[in-house]
């Protein structure tokens, strides 16, 4: 990698997998794959674009577009567009690298990708939303479809930006098509899609707490970064599988919850009201009940907890606080954000699992821990292929076995790979990482993109 221009955030995810894959008996066993990651640590193909849009003066406005088409060995690229100023071409990498493996893990045939604009939607009326999502999707309409590319939603693209882009994409290309995940239930979306990444972390945490012998949810202390869609839906399982939430937050600061204090359900919906209306945590009329801490994450505030749940965005797990989770007992920490934990937090957590045996803090991969997202919008595209509607319960049920055989493919890779002691926890980043890079590296070889 050492010919590639400074992509901090690419490189931290690719080094994450690297050190999985030489940690492991990977490469003893199978030499020929070092070359299989060279070439799949490059994309297949890196769009750029200009947007050009008018705001609501009549002023020319002009963002840059992206769209990363990373792997497509499996299936359709898949993967999120996100609009933020902070977006540029080593974030959309990372975001993609990570969709190839985590899209491997679900079982469903999707590749790969990853795009957005450095585009602010906050501050922005509805109508310059909607005019720059018609000009983000004119350029991009020619380089997707839906057995192509299906792309979603992510942070800044919610169900009104995927209703604009969809019609833009119809108008343009005049066809109907399932080309992007997310949509409208009457327009061709699925059931628990909005709930899917929340919800499927919780079910990938029950699997974890259940092998670890430590119960259910019932009772846990939980504490949860974020106040956005995952972590609203993740709160909301939690405390309906008898668990009591402590924390949430945002981008100016987190609310604890002291004492006796919890987030009950109608906590959760009105941050949810506030959030739709891109509001700050300060917004929230509860705010009272809870202790707030202007520009701070949750972790080294929350006292004991049982479970940890970043939810937010990536690197907002450090070194530092990781070590003050393992001190204050937390048990279990997965990732609803992708790559939430800091290489140096994760090597923390990794270390204490490697010594500390049944009473060790187990640390689950965002890859594989909030694969639930991407997984029901798998389903989405199965049932537009069908135009057919499941119901609620059948979807719900699918996304429950996808985290099941997610979470066993990682504890049995990971034994097959990595050794370890007696009454340790297996590796689940490494057993994750593994499993998903040899199913994506084992389909490409079979297609000719590597001998």
């Amino acid at each position: 990698m050492a010919n590639i221009a400074a992509e901090p955030e690419f490189q931290q995810a690719y080094k994450e997998l690297v050190t999985s894959l030489e940690e492991s008996s990977l490469f003893q066993k199978n030499p020929e794959y070092r070359t299989a990651l060279k070439v799949v640590s490059i994309p297949e193909r890196v769009i750029q674009f200009r947007v050009v849009w008018e705001d609501d003066k009549g002023n020319i406005q002009i963002n840059h577009g992206y769209r990363v088409q990373f792997n497509s060995a499996l299936g359709p690229y898949k993967g999120g567009l996100r609009f933020h100023p902070s977006v540029n071409l080593s974030i959309l990498k990372f975001l993609g690298f990570e969709q190839i493996f985590k899209n491997a893990l679900t079982g469903l045939s999707m590749g790969g990708g990853k795009g957005g604009a450095d585009f602010d939607p906050k501050g922005k009326s509805d109508s310059e939303i909607r005019r720059f999502c018609e000009a983000f999707m004119r350029r991009l309409c020619i380089h997707i479809g839906a057995d192509t590319d299906v792309p979603a939603g992510d942070i800044g693209v919610g169900g009104r930006e995927i209703g604009y882009l969809f019609g833009a994409y119809r108008k343009e290309r005049n066809k109907w098509e399932g080309v992007l995940t997310g949509k409208g239930l009457t327009w061709g979306g699925s059931l628990i899609r909005p709930e899917a990444t929340g919800y499927g972390l919780v079910y990938y945490v029950e699997h974890m707490i259940n092998y670890a012998g430590k119960g259910s949810f019932k009772g846990k202390r939980v504490a949860i970064s974020g106040s956005g869609n995952v972590a609203q839906y993740a709160a909301l399982k939690c405390i309906e599988l008898g668990a009591t939430v402590v924390s949430l937050s945002d981008s100016k600061g987190s609310l604890i919850a002291e004492g006796d204090a919890f987030f009950t359900p109608e906590h959760i919906n009105e941050i949810a009201e506030v959030k739709l209306k891109r509001q700050a945590l300060t917004e929230f009329s509860g705010k009272s009940s809870f202790k707030y801490i202007e520009g701070a994450r949750p972790w080294v505030h929350v006292g004991k907890v049982d479970v940890v749940l970043p939810s937010a965005t990536q690197n907002e797990v450090s070194k530092e606080e990781a070590e003050v989770l393992v001190a204050n007992g937390a048990l279990f920490i997965a990732e609803g954000s992708n790559m939430g934990c800091t290489q140096d937090a994760i090597e923390v957590f990794e270390s204490v699992r490697r010594t500390k045996g049944p009473e060790a803090i187990w640390y689950a991969p965002g890859k594989a821990a909030n694969a639930g997202g991407v997984a029901v919008s798998g389903i989405e595209m199965a049932q537009n292929s069908a135009r057919l509607i499941w119901t609620r319960e059948e979807v719900d049920n699918r996304l429950k076995m996808i985290m099941k055989n997610a979470f066993e493919n990682g504890v049995t890779t990971a034994k097959e790979y990595v050794e370890a002691k007696e009454g340790e926890f297996p590796s689940l980043v490494a057993g994750s990482n593994i499993a998903g890079f040899v199913k994506v590296v084992r389909a490409m070889h079979d297609q000719g993109d590597w001998w």
